[in-house]
């Protein structure tokens, strides 16, 4: 695995409403990487997601991904991202295929084959093959979260953001869905980071856990560290952190 970073954020702050939702965030995630981003309800991490990519506006601080500031460099960057934030949403009346061409429209790509050849690469690797023709109004919602991730990763991006992206399916696709992200991180050097709720998942997949407590990071932890010192697994760091017993001000 490389060691350049690819997401690096230093004394990160954004205000809403006159209140620090996020204040005095570090995160530091390297190429290739899948990055396990845990913390409680509220505690700010779709918020980071969102200024990671973006879709929001840091009130100061620094985020820098591939060496480049998001905030002056975001239509560029945009082309190297990938996301899942929150609950996608698509033109209903539209077909899958349809909803993933005037993505890449949008970033671009305007080549007939190569929209073709990206598009069903994508539903493909997401287990929808042979549904590009068919309205997403007629998608269950586990077939739309699968197609979220498609969107994500059809223009082949090298940083892909997912906040809950196992939401809405059943055993197989969140087994699925592991196996393409892992696929995806060592195959294609794609550098990820995930958050869910769902522990076990992290835990089959993540390289790193980074802790958000209160809209801070108060941890960035290898996962062969915490099996080092909780061997019943990640639920038992998680809580651990969560309850202060490791006696780490938070």
């Amino acid at each position: 695995m490389s060691t350049t970073d690819v997401v690096v954020i230093k004394n990160l702050t954004k205000t809403f409403d006159g209140r620090e939702v996020i204040k005095r965030f570090d995160m530091t995630v390297k190429a290739g990487e899948i990055y396990g981003f845990l913390g409680a309800n509220g505690a700010g991490k779709t918020t980071v997601l969102k200024l990671i990519n973006g879709l929001s506006s840091k009130t100061f601080g620094d985020i820098k991904v591939l060496d480049q500031d998001i905030s002056t460099h975001r239509e560029t960057l945009l082309k190297n991202i990938g996301s899942v934030i929150e609950v996608p949403v698509f033109y209903e009346h539209l077909s899958a295929y349809a909803n993933l061409a005037i993505h890449l429209a949008y970033l671009g790509i305007s080549s007939d084959r190569q929209i073709k050849e990206l598009v069903e690469a994508a539903l493909e690797r997401v287990g929808l093959p042979d549904t590009g023709n068919q309205a997403v109004s007629k998608f269950s919602l586990g077939m739309r979260q699968r197609l979220g991730i498609a969107r994500a990763i059809v223009h082949k991006p090298k940083l892909l953001l997912l906040d809950e992206p196992i939401n809405g399916l059943d055993p197989l696709g969140i087994r699925e869905v592991r196996e393409l992200l892992i696929s995806l991180s060592q195959n294609d050097g794609v550098t990820i980071i995930i958050s869910s709720h769902i522990l076990n998942e992290i835990e089959h997949i993540a390289d790193k856990i980074g802790v958000i407590v209160d809209g801070r990071i108060v941890e960035e932890v290898t996962l062969s560290e915490i099996r080092e010192k909780f061997p019943e697994g990640l639920e038992d760091y998680f809580f651990d952190m969560m309850t202060g017993k490791n006696n780490k001000e938070i």
